[in-house]
């Protein structure tokens, strides 16, 4: 039976993946609209770019080549961002997948440290391994987005080297040019540690939010 690039929405306490469809566009304007100053190496769309955006996007996955996802908040209801499972690699029968790339990655400013990056990759490294049973998942970034290294560093992934010239360029002012990619990874084995590292995370940024709800409201 062939592999088919397809997941159900991933559902955790702060995020819901959703499969990415046109009804997400009205909230992915404004996401995308909010402070972009966090957007120097990532290309996100313009308000005016957004229906495009999808529209490549279900047609990378029509292709088999990208499985992407809108990133609900839970507690609003609204789209914030998206993700997606990219450049799935097949054994040779083809009948199952052994690795599987995140990316395709941003979140409005306001949805940026508020736990829903980490709770979102939670989700997807564990269908990938669990569901999938792939053995080895891979996440990329522009080598010198130091934030971005920071955040894949944090969420358990490995860091494996730079590829020079690796891809082109999303950051401003760089159309036609390529830029050198820091590569990071989890494996099976990592897996396990990586998932308890990660719950772990996820209940203290929980408890934290629960504290701050019981505080009094100041009169």
């Amino acid at each position: 039976m062939s592999f088919t690039l397809e997941a159900p929405p991933l559902e955790g306490a702060l995020v819901r993946l959703e499969p990415l469809a046109q009804r997400h566009a009205v909230d992915l304007v404004l996401a995308a609209e909010e402070d972009r100053s966090s957007y120097g190496f990532t290309w996100v769309p313009a308000a005016a770019e957004v229906d495009d955006y999808i529209a490549a996007q279900l047609a990378r996955a029509a292709a088999g080549k990208l499985l992407p996802f809108a990133q609900v908040e839970r507690a609003s209801g609204r789209a914030v961002g998206v993700t997606a499972y990219w450049d799935p690699r097949l054994w040779p029968t083809g009948d199952g997948l052994y690795a599987i790339e995140v990316g395709f990655t941003w979140l409005a400013a306001s949805a940026q440290g508020t736990g829903l990056n980490t709770e979102a990759k939670y989700l997807l490294f564990r269908h990938a391994f669990e569901n999938w049973g792939v053995a080895r998942l891979d996440l990329k970034t522009d080598a010198r987005n130091s934030r971005s290294r920071a955040a894949i560093e944090a969420v358990g992934a490995r860091f494996e080297g730079v590829l020079r010239n690796w891809s082109r360029s999303w950051a401003p002012g760089e159309d036609g040019r390529l830029r050198d990619s820091a590569i990071f990874s989890i494996t099976v084995a990592e897996w396990p540690n990586c998932r308890a590292g990660l719950e772990q995370r996820i209940a203290r940024g929980l408890e934290r939010r629960q504290s701050m709800a019981d505080l009094p409201t100041p009169s």
